[in-house]
């Protein structure tokens, strides 16, 4: 994969998201001809490979001339893929978070970097013309946009996620299950459903989430979890061992502890439910992805892409 993939010097172009976006999905293009991956359609926006014995009419020979490989041009009726983008606009999302200076944080948190992720899929399936809606949600449904391919339709979606990333809304919590349960009911047609979340769930919560991803794959839908986690901080507990005052995003509650007291204990309970939600995502046939925001774009694009292609 190219550089710009994997350098964070692109998060920084914050809510310019049509700008990320169109970069991001080029530097990949690039990489899929340049690397030695065979799964992948080399020609990504709007070739297939040719068929022996069809026409030879639409062949691409300046791709046949770049690739050494037989593409035709695709059109609009053959491609009807519809997915629908569901982004956790909770308040948790947005950690790492500094009120005392918010302009710091406000491009490099989860949930910049899930809108940023959305963005980057949406331009991705607008050039296969194909048909995406978004979905924001916090403790309810907040927006559902459904499935279009037109460029007025993307720059409406990629609106919505700039609103969202500058006027962030802080204190709120999150439902994750019944907004899921909410979005699995409001689609009709068998769609790809990729969801970005940390899932931020209370050990009491956890088999209503499990019920929401099940209803998902009961109505056919081909799902992708995108677990967003700032992995050394919320996964791995990696603080310095100094007093710190953590802060609970959703009510403003403030404890007090020193990062060892509590380390191994939290750790552990992270651990369980990790394992827990992947088993779940196994056993409904959903794909479960650790996404986290300092990794980079290419495990959102690789693993959209395999899907694409599962699903024709």
């Amino acid at each position: 994969m190219t550089n710009v993939l994997e350098g964070q010097d692109i998060r920084s172009l914050g809510s310019n998201l049509d700008m990320l976006a169109q970069q991001v999905v080029e530097g990949f293009i690039v990489g899929l001809h340049r690397s030695p991956f065979h799964g992948f359609s080399v020609e990504f926006a709007e070739h297939r490979l040719y068929n022996a014995g069809e026409s030879t009419r639409n062949i691409d020979w300046k791709v046949f001339g770049r690739t050494d490989k037989v593409f035709v041009k695709r059109f609009e009726e053959e491609t009807n893929l519809r997915c629908q983008i569901v982004v956790d606009a909770s308040s948790t999302m947005y950690y790492p978070w500094d009120e005392k200076n918010p302009e710091k944080t406000k491009y490099k948190n989860k949930f910049c970097f899930a809108a940023q992720s959305a963005a980057v899929l949406m331009n991705a399936l607008k050039r296969q013309r194909d048909a995406f809606g978004l979905t924001l949600f916090d403790d309810g449904v907040k927006s559902h946009t459904g499935c279009k391919s037109s460029t007025m339709h993307y720059r409406l979606l990629i609106n919505q996620l700039i609103e969202r990333i500058e006027k962030p809304v802080l204190n709120q919590g999150t439902s994750l299950a019944a907004s899921l349960h909410q979005v699995a009911d409001a689609m009709h047609r068998r769609s790809m459903v990729v969801i970005f979340t940390d899932v931020m769930e209370r050990p009491e919560q956890s088999e209503a989430l499990f019920s929401a991803l099940q209803h998902l794959r009961h109505n056919k839908h081909e799902v992708i979890l995108f677990h967003v986690t700032d992995k050394a901080k919320e996964m791995d507990f990696e603080f310095e061992n100094r007093p710190y005052i953590f802060v609970d995003m959703e009510n403003g509650e403030e404890v007090r502890l020193m990062p060892n007291q509590i380390k191994e204990f939290y750790t552990k309970q992270v651990q369980e439910f990790t394992a827990q939600l992947k088993m779940k995502c196994l056993q409904y046939k959903i794909d479960f992805v650790e996404a986290d925001i300092n990794k980079g774009f290419a495990p959102i694009l690789q693993t959209w892409m395999v899907k694409r292609q599962r699903m024709g």
